[in-house]
């Protein structure tokens, strides 16, 4: 899954576009659109504060620094300031996660999910089943994650799973270049904001980092001409590769504030963790850097069990690693992550058309295709997914489908739908196996996050494994009408060939066999010639192979094909669930009025790790069957219930678990000991409703499962305002 951690293969140059493009914006009419306030991305996320000033085209402005403390561009789910420091305390607080190996000082990138936060994840991912496999009738597996090196070397990863860094060379420190660059050029704009003054926001910083802040630092103001620049290298960031980055840094004079020095040119850094499978350590491995693969190479199995049918879709969901140069902002950028990945496998003569788009086409996204970002411009264009497929922004109905569907399960699992977009990837910036890609960008106090990633990996998987096994990855169909087809075909001689080549006869033979019909009409030429012919054949020798013409023959012939045989392309819609999970809760999180102390989450019902609080007011032992049932009963209808018995009082008790997400609360008064009823609270509205236990059971069942509102239950059960009974035992 390449859009997640925007993982960019390594890239070769641009010709004629060293830092900017000039490609025009697509002319649109009849669309809404928006540009939000300046936000950057989770890749641009600055938790470390360098110098302000610049030696280029600088104005020197000396301005007295304040020690006034600016507030997030980040909002809860009210419109209030969001306050990470504050909801991520809260959220370590109440386990939702906190750092493996804490007592031992911790490991950056890797994170325990705790009690709700496991609770939390089971009930996305059980959301996305229903929501992808089960509605999409997919077929679903489990693959190893450990991973043979051919395997990867194959799929490209090997080569070009990387990222570029840099290294300081004064004290040593590894810099993500690209980070490095958003870092500096963010820190010069904001300084340039300062002197002109102009209102700043800071960005939340990692505690861990904050000995490096540069101190001291002055507010430049910027020639005009300057701050257009930098707007434009931060709105293309993603398209730049290595060299372009180390070109930047030149230009600049972009300096690690930590050392004053700039860092030396970027090299690439492959992300897999490697690994030795066996005791002989003869067979290398590498975890899985996605899940998509095993996925691949099961392609063969999965068409049989499908009955030949096309097209379908295959979908897993299992645990991936990446060896993050620089892992930071907590669970958005991690080494070991949770992933759900789907291969949609299309007819490419269909032209990716989905029998389904209809059902979606009217469904409004916001877009931030390649070329307003290769403008240098944020500009979000709002419109239906029906138009932008049409229009060919977003390139075909399948993709277009997914794009949809993604949107929809975002929204299911209650993402605020004012904080998210689809940004198409740039030229540059895109996978090597991909030919397009749109990330679903979630906004966070982070910045915007890129959580899934939809792309259109064409042929390329399938073709590639295919080559290096010789194994059948393709689709084999009867028509209706034969066709006469004439073509050069190679006959190879069994009998000499796998004597000759012995381990490498198949590699050869499949890259034999895979030759476009150009390539094999000139091969039978020097054949004839020279007796003989060199073949490319990555991974055997020196990668190039000579075959005489006593091995094989190259000949003109005619078929009648009644088969047609082809291979599939590939939409992949990949989903990074712990980026979803945290930018949930702090879509959901929200301060109550007039008490600062009091967070709540309001996660849907569906979602939330535990839907009911059983909250007995006393301890007595009149109290405990009532309980014991209500949990009992609760639990033989599927919905998860905690029980609060400590001595803290009903509000205190309640408020624990507003901070959990807990959409109700059950209390078990003396009332209840008298004549059989309860409380049932909601908790964003804290109002409460009364009736006996059947029709309350009832009542949550149908929250849950979303058939009712709130509105409808308190137009059904008598509103209770206050307590109506209250028995107290007899002193003994």
């Amino acid at each position: 899954m390449r859009p997640l951690a925007r993982l960019a293969s390594l890239r070769s140059s641009v010709s004629g576009q060293a830092f900017k493009s000039t490609l025009s914006t697509r002319a649109v009419t009849s669309r809404t659109t928006w540009t939000p306030a300046t936000v950057s991305r989770i890749s641009s996320t600055s938790l470390r504060s360098f110098s302000l000033s610049t030696p280029h085209h600088r104005f020197q402005v000396h301005v007295k620094k304040q020690n006034t403390k600016m507030t997030s561009t980040a909002t809860t789910l009210k419109g209030q300031p969001l306050d990470k420091g504050v909801l991520e305390s809260m959220l370590r607080r109440r386990m939702f996660f906190a750092p493996s190996f804490d007592i031992y000082g911790g490991v950056a990138g890797l994170y325990d999910y705790g009690p709700p936060g496991c609770a939390l994840q089971a009930n996305i991912i059980d959301i996305w089943r229903k929501h992808f496999v089960l509605e999409e009738d997919m077929l679903e597996v489990d693959c190893t994650a450990l991973t043979p090196h051919d395997v990867l070397k194959t799929s490209g990863h090997v080569d070009k799973f990387a990222d570029w860094m840099c290294k300081d060379p004064k004290n040593g420190d590894i810099l993500r270049a690209d980070h490095f660059v958003e870092d500096v050029l963010e820190a010069r704009l904001k300084g340039d904001k300062e002197a002109r003054g102009q209102k700043v926001e800071d960005k939340e910083e990692d505690p861990k980092r904050k000995k490096k802040k540069a101190k001291g630092t002055e507010a430049v103001k910027l020639e005009d001409a300057v701050v257009k620049e930098y707007e434009e290298i931060l709105a293309q960031i993603d398209n730049y590769n290595g060299e372009q980055l180390g070109e930047l840094i030149k230009k600049y004079d972009l300096r690690n504030p930590a050392t004053g020095v700039q860092p030396e040119p970027p090299v690439a850094f492959n992300l897999m963790f490697q690994t030795a499978i066996g005791p002989s350590g003869n067979l290398a491995g590498y975890l899985r850097p996605e899940t998509a693969q095993g996925q691949f190479l099961n392609f063969a199995k999965l068409l049989e069990y499908n009955a030949g049918n096309m097209p379908f879709a295959s979908a897993s969901i299992g645990k991936s690693y990446r060896n993050e140069i620089a892992p930071r902002g907590g669970l958005l950028r991690v080494r070991e992550f949770l992933m759900a990945e789907i291969e949609h496998f299309v007819d490419p003569a269909s032209n990716k058309k989905h029998d389904r788009f209809h059902e979606v086409a009217d469904i409004e996204l916001a877009l931030l295709d390649r070329n307003v970002q290769l403008s240098g411009q944020t500009t979000v264009t709002k419109m239906t997914i029906g138009e932008a497929v049409k229009q060919k922004i977003v390139d075909n109905e399948t993709l277009g489908y997914f794009l949809a569907r993604i949107h929809l399960f975002l929204k299911k699992i209650g993402i605020d739908q004012s904080k998210i977009r689809f940004r198409q990837h740039m030229g540059n910036e895109m996978a090597h196996y991909a030919c397009d890609c749109w990330d679903a960008e979630l906004l966070t106090s982070s910045g915007w996050v890129e959580c899934v990633g939809c792309a259109d990996r064409s042929a390329y998987d399938l073709t590639v494994h295919a080559k290096k096994t010789g194994a059948p990855l393709v689709v084999r169909e009867s028509l209706e009408t034969p066709e006469i087809v004439e073509k050069w075909e190679p006959e190879i001689n069994s009998k000499k060939f796998g004597p000759t080549f012995r381990k490498d006869a198949k590699t050869v033979e499949a890259a034999i066999l895979a030759l476009p019909q150009e390539e094999l009409a000139k091969l039978t030429e020097e054949l004839k010639a020279n007796g003989k012919i060199v073949v490319d054949v990555p991974g055997v020798g020196d990668g190039k192979v000579e075959v005489s013409k006593d091995l094989l023959a190259i000949e003109w012939k005619k078929h009648t094909i009644n088969i047609r045989e082809y291979t599939p392309n590939v939409i992949e819609p990949s989903f990074g669930i712990g980026r979803i999970l945290y930018s949930l809760l702090e879509h959901n999180y929200w301060i109550r009025e007039g008490d600062e102390s009091r967070g709540v989450i309001s996660f849907p019902p569906a979602v939330a790790p535990v839907k009911v609080l059983i909250v007995p007011i006393s301890s007595k032992a009149e109290f405990a069957p009532h309980v014991r049932r209500l949990s009992q009963k609760l639990r033989s209808v599927g919905i998860s219930s905690r029980v609060d018995d400590s001595s803290a009082s009903i509000g205190r008790r309640y408020a624990r678990n507003d901070e959990l997400g807990t959409p109700f609360g059950l209390t078990i008064d003396f009332q209840t000991l008298q004549d059989g009823t309860f409380t049932l609270r909601e908790r964003d509205s804290t109002r409460q409703v009364r009736a006996e236990e059947a029709k309350i059971i009832d009542a949550i069942k149908a929250l849950v499962e979303g058939s009712k509102t709130w509105q409808d239950i308190e137009s059904e059960l008598p509103i209770f305002e206050g307590q109506e009974l209250e028995i107290r035992p007899a002193e003994n």
